[in-house]
């Protein structure tokens, strides 16, 4: 199975056929599915779509309740939370969807918090962190590409000799090297590797 132009977040099946991880769609799966435009949509109430997945909250003037349902409150309405609000001991508190989000200084609305830039987010070696509104994700680093190996997804090198995507000199030779690669003339031949004469 080889797909020549790659599956983003998805596995290669057959001669250019991925099949998409869950949240994903796309010839290459590179696209996020939109689960809230779903039908049967998958919340009963409000939903947010997120990066590989989504999050369900309630409209204002409802509280979320412990098994997740909303149920109509007069003290949240007037409140007026951005998504939805629940009682702790008497106090009216807005809520936020997601770990990724908090509280605005309003106290209503959420804001995202950039878990790449304050080190929240932790990807792997050869893996960037790659924020969205209340999330992140981990991406492969230039050079790697997604790839299922033993029983797991892993950022693995790309091999850009073999697959024809290095820019070297017809009179040059191509060798990779982790996440990259590097051109050099060949013998009789002078110059970066890129320009030989």
């Amino acid at each position: 199975a080889t797909c020549g132009h790659g599956c983003k977040y998805g596995e290669c099946m057959g001669p250019n056929k991925c099949k998409c991880f869950p949240g994903f769609t796309g010839k290459t799966c590179n696209q996020d599915l939109n689960e809230c435009g779903l039908k049967p949509r998958p919340c009963e109430h409000r939903c947010m779509n997120t990066h590989g997945s989504y999050k369900c909250y309630c409209p204002n003037g409802y509280m979320l309740m412990p098994d997740g349902t909303c149920a109509s409150s007069r003290t949240c309405a007037m409140v007026n939370c951005q998504y939805g609000c629940e009682e702790v001991k008497g106090q009216v508190q807005c809520l936020c969807p997601s770990g990724g989000l908090q509280l605005g200084p309003n106290g209503r609305t959420c804001i995202d918090i950039d878990e790449c830039s304050t080190g929240k987010a932790v990807c792997s070696y050869n893996r960037r962190c790659v924020n969205t509104f209340g999330s992140f994700y981990c991406k492969c680093q230039l050079g790697y590409e997604l790839k299922y190996t033993s029983s797991r997804y892993n950022c693995v090198d790309v091999n850009e000799c073999v697959t024809n995507t290095h820019r070297c000199n017809l009179h040059a030779e191509c060798l990779n090297t982790q996440g990259s690669f590097q051109c050099k003339c060949k013998q009789g031949y002078r110059g970066s590797g890129f320009d030989c004469a």
